[in-house]
């Protein structure tokens, strides 16, 4: 046999069948030319195998003769290694090309299925990574798409996996609770103070915006009854005492019942404009020196009354407009001179000696403050200012200042002078 016999037994060569061994208890010494020819049958069997011969060499079944033995003898003495050779299955090559090629479709499958395994695992892995990376960040509602399971197959939690899982969406719920909580600790406060801040200036300065607000759309309200086309023509009026000017479109009643202390002042101002009757300024219309009228150019949004604006756009007239006077049903037509801005405390400005019949607008000056008095002075030119009566010569009583707006929110607060 040759070396390598065995390996191919073990890889899939068929086996030769054994002949029975012809066991002879007492078998004489062959001689060379038995031996020989033994041989010699073996070898071309072998020989057959491995050169691919189809054809079974046909062993010799004419026995040796030997001399001085018998027939019988030389089958006996036969070797008991001997085979015969027998056609049972001859392998051909394409069938060991089939054999090898069967073996690497099945490893390369196996390594295939392996690889792809491994490959799987170790996505499975990344995306639970990443899934719980985003869940301790993001709330669950919140996440986005991407980050949700892809895949619909069933998973299987150990223990400790459920208790990861359950522990990290409580620390996100609380983690967002505290930022919650944290935001609106400081917000709620900065809100209210905001709030309380936007309050505090409405009610001081309310004033200032309404009477803005006011002066600005006065000019689209105008009456047209107010529009006077020949200053100098008497017409019949009411027995109400009025001020019309209808340059800044207004039309306002007129109390002359008043002191001029600030308490009376401020009360008949919310009805109108109200007569400020000083010594040396306590002249009606149609009589000689000076007749002092004051009114409202801004007021608390609280104050009572519908004229808290009415001189809102008083500033606005200027040197030769017209204001009318209805007094005791009799209209009186005067024409602005002059305008002037002086203090509160300076109520000499209104008493002057004059041989005229005078009117004096008075308000407060800027829009929405108290600071300074705004003092329009307009002459009578109807009727003839030669047929005015004289004015009384005493009447009124002193004050120290010109009346002007309520206080402020802060002076109600905190206590504050008139203004």
């Amino acid at each position: 046999m040759r070396p390598n016999d065995q390996d191919d037994r073990r890889v899939g060569t068929p086996l030769i069948p054994q002949r029975s061994l012809l066991h002879t208890p007492q078998t004489p010494r062959r001689d060379t030319a038995a031996q020989t020819a033994a041989a010699s049958i073996v070898r071309s069997q072998v020989d057959a195998i491995y050169n691919g011969n189809t054809t079974t060499p046909t062993p010799q079944t004419t026995p040796v003769a030997i001399s001085g033995e018998p027939q019988q003898q030389s089958i006996e003495t036969d070797s008991p290694y001997e085979r015969t050779q027998t056609n049972l299955g001859e392998v051909q090559a394409d069938q060991w090309k089939q054999y090898h090629s069967a073996w690497q479709d099945y490893y390369q499958k196996y390594y295939e299925r392996y690889y792809v395994g491994q490959v799987y695992h170790a996505k499975q892995a990344l995306e639970a990574r990443a899934q719980e990376a985003h869940k301790s960040e993001i709330p669950h509602s919140q996440q986005p798409a991407t980050l949700q399971p892809t895949h619909s197959e069933p998973e299987t939690l150990s223990q400790s996996e459920a208790m990861y899982d359950l522990r990290s969406k409580l620390v996100g719920k609380m983690q967002d609770t505290a930022k919650k909580a944290r935001k609106s600790r400081h917000f709620i406060p900065i809100t209210a103070a905001i709030c309380v801040m936007l309050v505090f200036l409405f009610l001081q300065y309310n004033r200032v915006l309404f009477a803005n607000v006011q002066a600005y759309i006065s000019p689209g309200d105008i009456d047209p009854a107010n529009i006077i086309i020949d200053p100098s023509t008497e017409v019949a009026v009411s027995s109400d005492p009025k001020l019309i000017i209808p340059k800044i479109n207004v039309d306002v009643p007129v109390n002359y019942d008043t002191a001029p202390d600030y308490n009376s002042q401020m009360k008949a101002m919310e009805n109108g404009v109200a007569y400020f009757g000083i010594p040396g300024a306590n002249s009606r219309p149609g009589q000689v020196g000076n007749t002092v009228l004051s009114g409202h150019s801004s007021n608390d949004i609280i104050d009572q009354g519908n004229y808290k604006f009415i001189f809102a756009r008083l500033d606005h007239l200027t040197n030769g407009d017209t204001v009318f006077v209805n007094y005791q049903g009799k209209r009186y037509t005067y024409t602005v001179t002059k305008k002037e801005v002086v203090k509160p405390t300076e109520v000499t400005k209104l008493v002057y000696a004059t041989d005229k019949p005078i009117l004096t607008l008075i308000t407060c000056t800027p829009l929405g403050t108290s600071l300074n008095r705004l003092l329009v002075t307009a002459e009578q030119v109807s009727p003839s200012p030669k047929d005015a009566t004289p004015a009384p010569s005493t009447g009124g009583s002193a004050t120290t200042s010109i009346p002007g707006n309520s206080p402020t929110f802060v002076q109600r607060i905190f206590g504050g002078g008139d203004q």
